[in-house]
């Protein structure tokens, strides 16, 4: 772990919830809105953070699946993320998610008018902009989590999922 934690506490509880009082607490909020309010498909969903995991190197984010409704994606789902160019898994809404998340992280400048062209074929705007957002989450917090070394003890708190049961979310 790249910070200190004092001896015998949760690093997870202790640097979103205690250490950095005015923004910890909000900023596990907001991540855990990402979870509890999306609109958009499991899979596209999925797709997405995966993608985002991939490139952070979180290793929770890496491990982790969503569920809803007592459904996660299937075995060998992160596979075909990383394959997200090829992959026979995916319709056309699932691919361009894994595609947006690339380029959202890696090449946000490169996001030309052809991509815009398919994204708007596929997404409604509010579809659009919940992604956007959900992406800048888990580009950003996995990316702390990584960068600080807490990828490795990461125990998410608990929140309430799309369908009303309770679900993890960073």
């Amino acid at each position: 772990m790249n910070i200190d934690i004092p001896e015998g506490r949760d690093a997870i509880e202790y640097v979103w919830g205690e250490m950095i009082p005015g923004i910890g607490p909000a900023a596990s909020r907001f991540s855990m809105a990402v979870y509890a309010h999306t609109t958009l498909g499991l899979r596209e969903f999925e797709a997405a953070r995966l993608r985002i995991a991939q490139i952070n190197g979180c290793v929770f984010c890496l491990d982790w699946r969503t569920e809803r409704d007592g459904e996660k994606v299937e075995d060998g789902f992160a596979d075909a993320v990383a394959q997200w160019r090829t992959t026979g898994a995916f319709d056309d809404r699932t691919r361009l998610a894994a595609e947006y998340a690339e380029r959202y992280a890696l090449d946000h400048r490169g996001l030309d008018d052809e991509f815009w062209t398919r994204m708007t074929a596929r997404y409604s705007q509010p579809e659009i902009v919940e992604l956007s957002m959900s992406l800048g989450s888990w580009l950003a917090f996995g990316r702390l989590n990584h960068v600080l070394g807490l990828d490795t003890v990461c125990v998410l708190t608990r929140g309430p999922s799309p369908s009303g049961t309770r679900a993890d979310a960073t």
